[in-house]
């Protein structure tokens, strides 16, 4: 690994620490990362392939046997020192993270300290895999269900979260008693690297976590998906990717966890608090410059409320500061690639060419490069592409509703189930509605501000499995029944 632009000394440090731990073999393939906000060269990482993750999955399969039979709280003393170890590399992993992804350094930090969090929550949930004692009317017998660990975990991580997705997967798998390997993004291999080091610090052994960096993921996905040691799967990335991963582990039918794409709508109704609603609006749609999941795509407001919510919107958006991550008052930081812009342009242009409004924004903005500016388009309609695809960037679209029953059906209105909000002071609406809208996540006067102990997944084609809470610990057991006799 060569690092070969300008770095602060703590980047400078970590990456020099990572470059020893995971040293470039002479001759081996690289790839560049890059600096999304500036396309400054950062660093070259390891190009594996299919040997490589076979190698992988075979040193995770080794150390299985003697990870699993470890006592749970001897596993999570290891992972509570990685914990403690990240808290201690806060600040420079966050600026390694707002380096090669390109989010404002503010919520870089603070995506690290909520990834230590589920190293921290499943470090104590390990102990708590509780089997049962089932009562039985046959004199002399008893039943009894434990919980066992799956074996290999093949995990696959994406970049918009590239410290907490790595930590939410690994964190349960590790402390359920299995080994994993791991393929994070190539647009950000490097903190899944230095979590990776980081862990080794607190002693955990070797083959139990082991990162495969690559450029061709579908290489290293075959081998995860093909190999009969790798017991379960879990992907956060896009519906179409998930799709091809649950029809190539069918074979051996692996357990799936899949976080999948999102469509999320945001319901304001006519009796809302109309400020609360723009500031959690603002809140779950300018996140990571609108890069999660999560985040809104459209916007229902009640017809009474339309014209008042849309001019209060209009003038938030003009107070946001885009810039580069590591700039002190940026609130939006770069798309990750010129793919990316690319598509939210075209999700744009087709708005605007088929009758939607630009109040706001609407094009690349200034700074050039990968940056986007906060639009707001209204007048949209349920048959624009900007509606029904996940925008994945700065873009808010309004249209208006008559009635509850008119909101739900537009808002179900969605292959995808992933995350759903609204606003109400009416009590009743709120227990309505948010049993309607059929997603796996609802925030009601909420922007759904998760924590380790909360279920994280979706419904329909936003996935399956849960992540986070003792839903997702669940994920990575067996559940045996275990039947004695002659007691």
């Amino acid at each position: 690994m060569t690092a070969t632009t300008e770095l602060t000394p703590a980047v400078q440090l970590l990456l020099e620490q990572i470059a020893v731990r995971y040293a470039d073999t002479e001759g081996r393939r690289c790839f560049p990362v890059f600096n999304p906000a500036t396309g400054a060269h950062i660093a070259d990482v390891v190009d594996m392939g299919a040997q490589d993750a076979l190698a992988a999955v075979e040193a995770a399969s080794a150390a299985f046997p003697d990870w699993s039979a470890r006592m749970a709280a001897e596993r999570g003393q290891i992972l509570r020192r990685w914990h403690d170890l990240i808290l201690e590399n806060k600040e420079a992993l966050g600026q390694l993270l707002t380096l090669e992804q390109g989010k404002p350094l503010v919520e870089a930090i603070g995506e690290v300290g909520f990834g230590a969090g589920f190293v921290e929550w499943f470090a104590e949930e390990g102990k708590r895999l509780y089997g049962d004692v089932i009562p039985t009317n046959v004199p002399g017998k008893r039943s009894l269900v434990v919980k066992q660990p799956l074996g290999v975990v093949g995990a696959i991580t994406p970049w918009n979260f590239p410290s907490a997705m790595v930590t939410r997967k690994v964190s349960p798998a590790l402390a359920a008693g299995c080994t994993v390997v791991l393929k994070p993004a190539e647009d950000t291999p490097l903190s899944a690297l230095a979590l990776a080091m980081l862990a080794e610090r607190a002693g955990l052994p070797a083959g139990v976590l082991n990162i495969v960096t690559a450029s061709k993921a579908p290489e290293i996905a075959d081998v995860l998906t093909a190999h009969p040691d790798v017991r379960k799967i879990s992907f956060t990335g896009s519906t179409r990717v998930g799709k091809l991963l649950m029809e190539k582990s069918a074979a051996m039918m692996k357990r799936l966890s899949l976080e999948l794409g999102g469509n999320a709508p945001f319901i304001v109704f006519d009796d809302a608090d109309i400020d609360a609603a723009i500031a959690g609006l603002m809140v779950t749609k300018f996140r990571n410059s609108g890069q999660t999941c999560v985040t809104t795509n459209r916007v229902f407001v009640q017809s009474g409320v339309l014209a008042a919510f849309s001019e209060k919107l209009k003038q938030a958006l003009k107070t946001i500061t885009v810039g580069n991550g590591f700039d002190a008052d940026s609130r939006i930081g770069p798309l990750i690639n010129a793919a990316a812009v690319n598509k939210v342009e075209e999700l744009v242009t087709d708005a605007v060419a088929c009758g939607a409004t630009v109040e706001t924004g609407g094009g690349r903005h200034l700074l050039g490069g990968n940056f986007f500016e906060p639009t707001l388009l209204t007048n949209v309609a349920a048959d624009m592409r900007v509606f029904s695809e996940e925008v994945f960037g700065p873009v808010i679209s309004v249209r208006s509703f008559e009635t509850e029953e008119e909101a739900i059906a537009l808002a179900n209105d969605t292959r995808y189930g992933l995350a759903a909000y609204f606003w109400s002071r009416d009590i009743g609406r709120v227990f309505r509605v948010g049993e309607a809208l059929d997603f796996g996540m609802v925030g009601a006067n909420e922007v759904l501000s998760g924590n380790p102990a909360t279920p994280f997944g979706g419904v329909k084609e936003s996935g399956q499995g849960r992540e986070g809470s003792r839903y997702g610990l669940d994920d990575f057991v067996n559940v045996k029944y275990l039947a004695l006799g002659g007691i």
